[in-house]
């Protein structure tokens, strides 16, 4: 059978590719298929064929998996937020499983895995404490607000994301009311015009505060204090602000924030320590398994009281302020000067005295204060961005040899490829747990303890 492109067939799904994707073979023939997963019996049409291996869409699931379920939210398929929310949440959590397993053994070459049961949700809905809707305009010219469908920039209407808080919904009905009353546009990426580019929504889990910066392509924002007192009037409003990005890019954020109301920022509490968390600032978006996942961290991190602490890529001090606790010194790096400035105020906020922050690359700070000022570490923390670590943190932790690392990765592929450089070193892998931090997504966070040999 030849395959090229519109061609249709049905075929048997035995797997899921890390990006949830069902995998099935038809004659020898590997094809990719959105939307399905392991159990379905599909037919699909090929969209494109290499080779040995192809993409199909569903077309229609003859055979369900005993593994599917209804999706919670009417969308989950068009929108590219929730990739695996047509599989049971006991399922998700198994592919997870095997996804950190495979990244392992695949790319870190490990064999003997000391992988723990993943810890996943007891509810994995409303969890997200932090929502960023992008603003269009629909095909009725009225503004809509919404989520990207998958690897596109054309939003699909969604205000109540059933992953988000439901004070989302009540304030994107406020905000599209009152652009539609007095006909403030939505912003045009194609053409760079257009006010109003999204919404970001923070909420306190803990506090119940609740943040709204609408981001605009201007300086202003026309009959501002109308919508404020709109805003202002639901239950935990405690900020409501402006960011300006006039710049055309697709990052949402610029560096520029005005508070119309209110505080300019939220606070939030996790396991005793607060924070305090701005527009700008990187926190974790879901607090419940945030909470399971330092604590992990503390326990594998094995304080006494006495040790010196390095916390690289730290973000706010959310990990930082969480060490301080227990260790004798807790030093913090991070390249983004307001999430440093962040967390040298959550520090004075609770009182800790032993972190100190500094800003720059976790690669040029580590190795310059090992070595032109002899800052040792008995244990360090890592949580890098989705690339890993930079071959200079790893080479510099190799050489300041402290007792215990504490790996913390969104992203088991670079996990695997830096902790076999680390246990190439001296290092032994001594615990790999897997924590779902991202419910109805392929998308799964990993802590791991390191021993030294």
């Amino acid at each position: 059978m030849e395959f090229k492109k519109n061609t249709v067939v049905t075929l048997d799904i035995t797997d899921m590719g890390q990006n949830g994707e069902g995998i099935g073979k038809v004659e020898g023939y590997t094809l990719f298929v959105k939307d399905a997963v392991i159990g379905d019996r599909v037919q699909v049409k090929v969209m494109k064929a290499k080779k040995s291996y192809g993409y199909a869409r569903l077309l229609e699931i003859l055979s369900p998996s005993p593994d599917r379920v209804e999706p919670r939210c009417a969308c989950a398929r068009q929108c590219g937020g929730c990739q695996i929310q047509a599989l049971s949440y006991e399922s998700q959590l198994k592919f997870k499983e095997e996804k950190v397993r495979g990244c392992l053994e695949r790319i870190g070459g490990f064999t003997r895995i000391p992988l723990q049961p993943i810890i996943g949700m007891e509810s994995p809905y409303r969890y997200r404490n932090k929502a960023q809707f992008p603003i269009g305009t629909g095909k009725d010219g009225r503004p809509v607000a919404g989520f990207y469908a998958g690897r596109t920039h054309s939003i699909i209407p969604q205000e109540d994301c059933v992953l988000g808080v439901r004070e989302n919904q009540a304030i994107l009905e406020v905000i599209l009311g009152f652009m539609e009353e007095y006909g403030i546009p939505a912003y045009r990426e194609e053409e760079g015009s257009g006010l109003v580019r999204h919404v970001l929504i923070r909420s306190g889990f803990a506090t119940r505060e609740l943040m709204v910066c609408l981001v605009i392509n201007g300086e202003t924002l026309p009959k501002a204090q109308v919508l404020v007192d709109r805003l202002k009037d639901i239950a935990g409003m405690a900020s409501i602000s402006l960011n300006i990005n006039t710049a055309r890019t697709n990052v949402i954020l610029g560096d520029r924030v005005e508070v119309l109301w209110g505080k300019p920022y939220i606070e939030d509490v996790l396991d005793g320590v607060r924070y305090q968390i701005s527009p700008l600032s990187f926190y974790q978006v879901n607090p419940i398994q945030t909470r399971e996942l330092y604590r992990k961290a503390l326990q594998y991190a094995g304080l006494h009281g006495t040790e010196t602490v390095w916390d690289l890529y730290c973000g706010i001090g959310t990990i930082s302020l969480f060490l301080a606790g227990q260790a004798g010194k807790v030093y913090g790096v991070e390249i983004v000067p307001p999430a440093i400035e962040d967390a040298r105020k959550n520090a004075r906020l609770n009182g800790i005295e032993n972190a100190e922050f500094f800003v720059g690359r976790a690669e040029e700070v580590l190795p310059r204060k090992y070595r032109e000022e002899q800052i040792s570490a008995d244990v360090i923390v890592v949580d890098p961005p989705r690339k890993g670590c930079d071959s200079a943190v790893l080479e510099t932790m190799l050489q300041m040899r402290p007792k215990r690392i504490v790996y913390i990765s969104c992203d088991p592929a670079t996990l695997a490829r830096d902790l076999k450089i680390l246990c190439q070193g001296r290092y032994k892998l001594q615990k790999v747990q897997p924590v779902d931090m991202f419910p109805h997504t392929v998308h799964c966070e990993t802590i791991c303890k390191l021993v030294r040999k």
